[in-house]
């Protein structure tokens, strides 16, 4: 005994429930969303548009304060010791960013081969990022102030007698050498996720055609990891620009001021020298400067990915 259908009845159900079925998901989506606007706009949003309003004020950062218009922004480029912080800030995160991603690279390649332990020592290079900033500055700080130069009295070696952290000279040196060792770590990983995309018969049909590991490193390996190249490169320069924790634990931005990174000079001048609105103004230029760099970086290394 069969039952008779009405036809209208189905096609009425059919367009009306996946409507109210997506209704639904749209309220309960937006109910999800609010609460995560809500509070990027009041903790992100509001203090950064305060800060841009107080960036055109003499306020040193409490009590009563003036209008001055770009008198602030126009007095950066003139101060020296801005400029100085711009180029040690840029020179730093260059040279970095270059070491951070050669090294990085090449531990991961050396990791996705076929080695022994490989899954152990892959956890062992993740250690330095998961530390905190401050306390691998610390050690290192006491490494380079007390460890070598005593190996190095010991020893009689002379360029290890004294420390390298303070020479205004070579301080930056020994910072470079913790960041890099502590930022490695993240493009390590980067690059193991790229390799391991890569099929391996690429590299067999290579090798029976006659190419050496360079040719197949440049011919195949980059341009199938170029993606993931652009993210390390990107989010690596973008960090090290804002160079701040590891200064503060080494150096202090000393000997001097030869160590003083825009991070380090917005908060040293802002907090504690009370030029609140005048390097609130260093800070909305150098947002604005790192946004910058991020696009240009994404334009070229894109468009080289799209060519290779």
């Amino acid at each position: 005994m069969s039952t008779a259908v009405d036809p209208s009845a189905t096609d009425t159900d059919a367009r009306s429930g996946p409507h109210r079925h997506g209704r639904g998901l749209d309220r309960a989506y937006y109910w999800m969303v609010l609460p995560a606007f809500v509070l990027f706009f009041v903790l992100h949003t509001i203090p950064v548009l305060q800060g841009i309003f107080y960036s055109f004020t003499d306020s040193p950062g409490y009590g009563a304060w003036n209008f001055v218009g770009l008198s602030n922004y126009t007095s950066l480029f003139s101060d020296p010791r801005v400029v100085d912080a711009y180029i040690f800030t840029f020179k730093f995160a260059l040279i970095t960013t270059v070491l951070v991603n050669v090294i990085g690279l090449a531990i991961a390649i050396g990791l996705n081969s076929r080695i022994k332990l490989k899954n152990t020592l892959r956890g062992v290079y993740f250690i330095p990022y998961v530390l905190a900033l401050l306390v691998i500055g610390y050690v290192f700080s006491y490494m380079f102030n007390q460890s070598l130069p005593t190996i190095g009295q010991a020893l009689g070696i002379e360029a290890l007698s004294s420390s390298l952290l303070a020479d205004p000279e070579l301080a930056w040196i020994g910072i470079v050498i913790m960041t890099v060792w502590q930022g490695a770590a993240f493009t390590i990983i980067i690059y193991l996720a790229g390799l391991q995309t890569v099929p391996g018969e690429l590299y067999e049909a290579a090798a029976i055609d006659g190419a050496t590991p360079w040719r197949q490193f440049w011919s195949i390996t980059m341009p199938m990891i170029w993606g993931f190249f652009t993210i390390n490169v990107v989010l690596a320069l973008k960090n090290f620009l804002q160079v701040f924790d590891q200064i503060i634990a080494m150096t202090g931005g000393g000997p001097g001021t030869s160590t003083e990174s825009i991070g380090v000079l917005i908060y040293r001048g802002g907090f504690e020298g009370g030029e609140y609105g005048y390097q609130l103004a260093n800070a909305v230029l150098f947002m604005i400067v790192i946004i910058a760099f991020a696009f240009f970086q994404l334009r070229v290394l894109r468009r080289e990915e799209v060519s290779a």
